[in-house]
């Protein structure tokens, strides 16, 4: 969306959407399992949850694009964390796995979701079994680092949009958990070639012939999933594939879950049915999870919000409709049974010091990762994705640099620093200011039965996650294709390239923190725990930093203190009312007198539903969970006015619907108190 495709209310125009149709004790434990799997199809014991991490809706940063003035003021789609729990037995150790719908995962929310693990199942769930993944969209509220490298851009702290992510997920593993029960599990790939372009290109052609001629695109084509059936019938997919969540663009000010999660959403929602708000474990669970998407755009025309059409909105559905088709279509085609055994290594690595020894590097000789430092191509943005901008003195590759900011900092960054950082233009020195990034960071190789799943909390770009991947099937013994590379997990370390896509310095090779060599360095990690796993002999995980998770300065922005009504308005009273009559098609209207968001978000609930009379009886059909429905706050000091809409979709039976706004209200005394308004009747035609 683009300022200029904004209705008179600030609502952007949109598609309407197409209708309805464990490891405990992890050193002694590691060695129990066999370092290779059976062929044959092995019932697993699995747990399958859904849990609402909704953040502050109403002005919080937005994480992804750095944009301060990227500002949250409504909400579109619910933010979901999908939860999946594997484990040979009932009383075996387990694997937990978890698909979140934000833009990036920290630390600071890997640390406190284990603390609340630890305090609801003991052991059971610890920093050695459990990876959290983001799916990265760019349009989620954010400010839940503990380092001020990314915290800042959010305007600081958000308490809130925190307690809420690290609520939703614990609330999706406590689901997963009641949920463990016989099943079966198989691995199926497809590929998808119309959801990604390779947006540096330039840096792409400087990989190795054969790397190219295997991505002849320059994207991973990969669409590849666990399955998990019961009695025969599906209930529930992860998928993978490598594309980032940036189909919505930087202009976007509502909430929502990009294309990853519009492909969770319609399979769930519009496909099985399934109802978020009834409180049990749904009959179909759908992860769309990161693979090595560094330098892959969904915009295919390179362009912010363009690809394959100009509408920012349909591209997002269009996108998250084909990742979803990719998956399906794998459903009951080409299963590779998963086999039994589950096995976990993981450590922490200060990515700043690493020795890397001669056989990972390339060029026959040992190297050194870098203290992290920031590039001019870094602070140019992905301009293919919304960053940069003619306002802005910085560009990628063969544009980038400024020859003054350059001077500067010749002067100011250290000599050994620069040298360092090889062909990189530094320009933000962040490994220099103590605890500006992230230093430690977590990798985990999971062996699920015959696959494995290697965990970074890194961007790998194709080539990188291929060489990592071939990288680990030599030190397995394994087909290449019975690995899976997941970034952004469980912390954020920025990007990941080949040295040589590094030297080109676009925006991915300028975003990687720790220096050329940083993927010869995660290589060799990835190794290292590939050696323990295959010899079946523990390894010692070390630890992370401090944690510094409340340090960050809280935001001033949108904290509520007190709300009142307008002027001779009650909350809840409908300030304007929907038409009489509408048809399909058509978009319905309404505003309540509101109260502020961020006072009660409403997780596992809704600020809004849409009902249609039933026998006398008003029956929710469409909640603030779903693509079609859309709220917007509209504030003026201690005055918040909700602006719901409804595009009716088809299929939309005729008959008699209201929209009815629910909402909790912070009184002088700051208790809260409930509101509801409900508006008139219409018909839709």
């Amino acid at each position: 969306m683009t300022r200029s495709d904004t209705g008179h209310h600030g609502v952007p125009r949109r598609t309407v959407l197409g209708g309805a149709a464990a490891l405990g004790g992890i050193a002694a434990l590691q060695s129990l399992l066999p370092a290779a799997a059976s062929g044959q199809s092995t019932a697993m014991f699995v747990g399958r949850g859904i849990g609402d991490m909704t953040g502050e809706p109403l002005g919080a940063g937005m994480n992804g694009y750095a944009d301060t003035e990227q500002l949250a003021v409504g909400l579109h789609l619910r933010q979901r964390a999908r939860a999946f729990v594997f484990a040979d037995s009932p009383s075996s150790p387990r694997f937990l796995h978890v698909t979140a719908e934000i833009g990036l995962v920290f630390q600071s929310i890997q640390q406190e979701v284990l603390r609340r693990l630890a305090a609801e199942f003991g052991g059971t769930y610890h920093e050695g079994n459990v990876v959290i993944t983001a799916t990265h969209t760019h349009v989620a509220p954010g400010g839940t680092s503990g380092h001020p490298m990314v915290d800042l851009s959010m305007l600081g702290f958000r308490p809130v949009t925190f307690d809420a992510n690290c609520a939703g997920i614990v609330d999706a593993v406590r689901m997963a958990n009641r949920d463990l029960a016989p099943s079966t599990v198989g691995v199926t790939t497809g590929t998808l070639h119309d959801a990604g372009v390779n947006r540096s290109r330039g840096s792409f052609d400087r990989d190795s012939p054969d790397e190219r001629a295997h991505f002849p695109a320059g994207i991973d084509p990969r669409s590849q999933s666990l399955q998990i059936t019961r009695d025969g019938r599906l209930v529930g997919v992860l998928n993978w594939f490598a594309a980032h969540a940036t189909s919505m663009t930087s202009h976007n000010r509502i909430a929502s879950s990009d294309n990853k999660g519009y492909a969770a959403w319609h399979w769930e929602r519009e496909v099985a049915g399934q109802d978020y708000l009834a409180g049990r474990t749904p009959e179909l669970v759908t992860a769309f999870a990161q693979t090595n998407p560094g330098d892959v755009s969904p915009n295919l025309d390179l362009a912010p919000g363009r690809g394959p059409t100009p509408d920012e909105w349909l591209n997002t559905r269009i996108t998250g409709e084909r990742q979803f088709a990719a998956a399906r279509d794998q459903v009951d085609r080409g299963v590779r049974p998963l086999g039994g055994g589950i096995d976990v290594r993981h450590r922490w690595v200060d990515m700043s010091a690493v020795e890397i020894r001669p056989e990972f590097t390339g060029d026959g000789r040992a190297h050194r990762t870098a203290v992290a430092a920031l590039g001019a191509a870094f602070a140019s943005g992905s301009q293919e994705d919304g960053g940069g901008g003619d306002e802005l003195p910085f560009a990628e590759g063969d544009r980038g640099g400024n020859p003054a900011v350059r001077a500067v900092t010749d002067v100011v960054v250290p000599a050994w620093l620069r040298e360092a950082h090889g062909a990189k233009d530094v320009l933000l020195p962040v490994g220099l200011v103590p605890n500006a990034i992230q230093r430690v960071y977590p990798f985990h190789l999971v062996r699920l039965g015959g696959h494995y799943l290697f965990c970074l909390g890194f961007e790998p770009t194709v080539v990188a996650g291929l060489r990592l991947r071939r990288t680990l099937s030599a030190e397995l013994g394994v087909a290449e294709d019975r690995i899976t590379v997941q970034g952004y997990s469980n912390a954020y370390g920025h990007y990941v390239t080949t040295p040589e896509e590094y030297s080109a310095q676009n925006y991915e090779g300028g975003a990687t923190a720790f220096g050329p060599w940083t993927l010869p360095a995660i290589q060799q990690v990835a190794a290292d725990l590939a050696r323990s796993m295959r010899a079946g002999t523990p390894l010692d995980p070390g630890g992370p930093e401090r944690d510094l998770t409340g340090l960050i300065p809280v935001s001033p922005l949108g904290n509520p203190v007190v709300d009142t009504p307008a002027p001779f308005r009650r909350f809840g009273d409908v300030l304007d009312p929907p038409l009489a009559e509408y048809r399909v098609g058509q978009r319905v209207t309404v505003r309540f007198c509101g109260t502020h968001p961020n006072s009660d978000l409403r997780r596992g609930d809704t600020y809004l539903a849409v009902e249609r009379r039933d026998d006398g009886r008003w029956v929710r059909v469409h909640d603030d969970g779903d693509w079609s429905t859309m709220i917007v706050f509209e504030g003026l000091l201690t005055v918040t006015n909700a602006l719901i809409t409804w595009d009716i979709p088809p299929g939309t039976p005729a008959g008699a619907y209201r929209v009815v706004y629910t909402a909790s209200g912070r009184g002088i005394d700051g208790r809260l108190f409930p509101v509801r308004g409900e508006s008139t009747a219409f018909d839709v035609r």
